[in-house]
């Protein structure tokens, strides 16, 4: 569950966006944030010890990029959980569409015979 805790922040989710459009260095990840850059590197450091984002260096830059087999496990827990309410919902459904047709055609009884017995006077 690392990663879900990862992008339950707002700002981690927004780098993750970005990311997911291509690679950046950390100084362009800054430029898009209204934080400092320690701000920025920490949450860069939550992403990669989440396994989502992966760093390297080039020259004097550390490029960012994301890192899809780290989106698995959200993939998978999401997949989870898309199955989990689809199949409740497809219960919902057949229940109420069930109880629909039992009012539209209800079942019939016997009417109750009427008495030919008099009234005792």
């Amino acid at each position: 569950m690392l990663s879900l805790e990862a992008i339950a922040d707002p700002t981690r989710r927004r780098i993750v966006e970005m990311l997911a459009q291509g690679e950046h260095t950390v100084g362009e990840i800054v430029a898009e944030f209204q934080m400092t850059a320690p701000a920025i590197s920490q949450h860069l450091k939550v992403l990669r010890e989440a396994g989502l984002v992966q760093s390297r260096v080039e020259g004097q830059s550390r490029i960012q990029t994301l890192n899809p087999a780290g989106l698995d496990e959200i993939s998978i827990w999401l997949e989870r959980t898309r199955q989990f309410w689809s199949q409740r919902l497809d219960a919902l459904e057949q229940a109420l569409r069930a109880e629909d047709a039992a009012d539209q055609h209800p079942t019939k009884t016997n009417p109750k015979k009427k008495s030919t017995r008099r009234p005792n006077s």
